[in-house]
């Protein structure tokens, strides 16, 4: 069975895309008492307010209507930021050769958190390359895995 936010992704996907956007990814959360479902939207020239009010009033309406969230809940769409969380394999694969930041549930070689180069990746484990070593690590061990920008 599909999760809610796999549902949400295929419920919205082209109503986003034929407004002109990528939708990069969908999160349902539960933060104390209340729940967000938070839909991350972007395009080449990057996202404004009004773009994500666009958006919002676009979908607000179709996921009412499928009602696959029984719980209220409040709808947030935002951009993904230049720092990135990648949660699918598919952000993962636009990191290739690029710097990214993970971190760690519990050490690994004396260390909760690394910076390198994505190397690869599979089911099981993540490569970077990070002062001249490759390190796998283990995805079961990877809390937090984002995209790294240079503000320089």
């Amino acid at each position: 069975m599909a999760s809610i936010e796999e549902k949400v992704e295929n419920l919205i996907k082209d109503k986003i895309e034929a407004l002109g956007y990528k939708l990069y990814d969908v999160q349902y959360a539960k933060e104390g008492k209340d729940y967000y479902l938070r839909i991350f939207i972007d395009n080449e020239k990057g996202i404004d307010l009004n773009d994500c009010e666009k958006v919002s009033n676009e979908i607000n309406d179709i996921l009412d209507e499928a009602d696959y969230i029984k719980e209220q809940y409040f709808l947030e769409v935002s951009s993904p930021g230049v720092e990135r969380v990648l949660r699918k394999d598919k952000h993962l694969e636009d990191q290739l050769n690029c710097e990214i930041n993970i971190k760690l549930f519990k050490t690994l070689n004396g260390s909760k958190e690394y910076t390198g180069i994505l190397k690869n990746y599979n089911d099981k484990e993540i490569s970077i390359i990070t002062n001249n070593k490759n390190i796998n690590i283990e995805r079961k061990n990877i809390s937090l895995i984002k995209s790294v920008y240079n503000w320089e």
